[in-house]
């Protein structure tokens, strides 16, 4: 919301956005039912190491999804069960 109480309908395009990239949504998808390393998501998405971490970085700078060190890996998941929500609600309208 802005100051005048009203949506950012700006900041709200510039999300729908950064989720109408269909390797971004894939990558989502992969990751929403738990956390994943990048060679993981890699394997489920069909996508190179470069292009995966390409698209987790804009993913992560829109605060869709949330990076942990577990040793040497880094491993992604949803930012929070909103994404999950979101995505979830998305592909049911798509089946309806």
């Amino acid at each position: 919301m802005n100051e005048d109480g009203m949506p950012d309908f700006e900041e709200l395009g510039e999300f729908f956005k950064t989720l109408g990239e269909p390797s971004r949504l894939r990558i989502l998808h992969s990751i929403k039912d738990g956390g994943k390393c990048v060679r993981c998501i890699c394997e489920d998405v069909g996508m190179n190491i470069s292009a995966v971490s390409h698209q987790l970085r804009v993913l992560k700078d829109r605060n869709l999804v949330s990076a942990r060190r577990d040793g040497k890996n880094v491993i992604y998941s949803t930012s929070d069960h909103h994404v999950d929500d979101i995505i979830t609600m998305a592909m049911e309208h798509m089946v309806e």
